[in-house]
């Protein structure tokens, strides 16, 4: 049986978090890093991808594997408008979100 009461909390605390994020984009919104010659070519071969099959009944894990390929696939975006080469590397500013986006997938 599911605490609906645990989910009012769930989504009070998404709200919280979500007012937190507020605050962290208006404070620093765009992150620059350098990223290695592969990993931008890749993350920009991702955005040039085109996914062209139906996306059917997935679980849990699919359906983060996809969320996670479509946040490299705008980081790969970010690279292919703004993305400065310098030598083996890329500088790029990437927004917040999409850095934390990496970060959380690293971990």
């Amino acid at each position: 049986m599911v605490d609906e009461e645990q989910y009012v909390r769930y989504r009070e605390d998404s709200k919280v978090l979500a007012a937190i994020g507020e605050h962290v984009d208006a404070q620093v919104g765009r992150v620059t890093v350098r990223l290695p010659r592969a990993v931008a070519e890749a993350a920009v071969a991702a955005w040039e991808r085109d996914e062209l099959g139906e996306i059917g009944e997935e679980t849990h894990e699919q359906y983060e594997l996809r969320d996670q390929a479509g946040d490299l696939a705008l980081i790969g975006l970010a690279i292919s408008d703004d993305g400065r080469w310098e030598g083996e590397e890329v500088v790029v500013d990437l927004p917040v979100g999409s850095a934390g986006a990496a970060v959380r997938a690293s971990q």
